[in-house]
């Protein structure tokens, strides 16, 4: 069952993670994507781009095609980035029959909870990008750096607003993923308030089985230096 963020909840997105909390971490995903493999770097395909938070940031240095899943999330995207193309599909099996320069994941990667899953995502990836070109992966963690933990946040804007807590927590170590909850304390605009509870399925693979799992779908793969932002992968398709 699709976490209700990403459907009836949706609109709410701004609220729990804007553009404006993307500033510094857009940067640093620019600077790789347009370092890594051969030059241009002129089209981005990235899979799974959800509300459009970072393609916000991304948008002025690439000609942007915007894939998810979930078509409230690409309608909050598409009013938020009207410059790029936006496409329902899911990265496991989507094919748009065109190369791109760069492909980009974010953090939808860990809705990937089987090895299959990410096999066939590693496949999407290496099918869009062109040879020379780059794949940039951006897990939120892998089994190595997995630590369970509890975050909070949120925003108030246009007479809404919204706070939330998540906690992360992997019930399985022996399993291939972990549970995310989060509570959702949401102000309308006549001042009422209601509580949402949604429960999201992580992935969880170590760094050798991403880097076993990019080989596989035909990727050069590279483990980028951990940062401010975690383990990220970059492949790289042969020439």
């Amino acid at each position: 069952m699709s976490p209700k963020l990403y459907a009836e909840l949706a609109s709410w997105w701004p609220l729990l993670s804007p553009p404006s909390e993307y500033v510094d971490e857009a940067a640093h995903y620019r600077s790789i994507l347009l370092s890594a493999g051969d030059a241009p770097a002129r089209t981005l395909l990235e899979l799974g781009s959800g509300g459009g938070s970072v393609a916000a940031h991304l948008k002025s240095h690439f000609t942007q095609t915007l894939v998810d899943l979930s078509p409230a999330m690409l309608d909050v995207s598409r009013r938020l980035n009207p410059e790029c193309e936006h496409l329902q599909g899911d990265m496991r099996s989507v094919r748009l029959g065109r190369l791109f320069d760069r492909v980009f994941v974010h953090d939808a990667v860990m809705y990937l909870t089987t090895e299959q899953d990410l096999q066939q995502a590693l496949e999407t990836c290496y099918a869009h990008c062109r040879p020379g070109g780059a794949v940039l992966l951006v897990p939120d963690c892998v089994r190595e750096t997995f630590a369970p933990a509890t975050q909070h946040g949120g925003h108030d804007a246009d007479g809404r607003g919204l706070r939330y807590l998540e906690w992360s927590v992997d019930p399985d170590p022996g399993d291939t993923a972990y549970t995310v909850d989060f509570v959702y304390l949401l102000r309308e605009r006549d001042g009422s308030i209601r509580v949402e509870h949604d429960r999201h399925l992580y992935g969880l693979f170590a760094r050798d089985d991403w880097l076993r799992l990019m080989r596989a779908a035909g990727l050069q793969p590279h483990v980028v230096p951990d940062s401010a932002w975690g383990m990220m992968f970059l492949g790289i398709r042969p020439r």
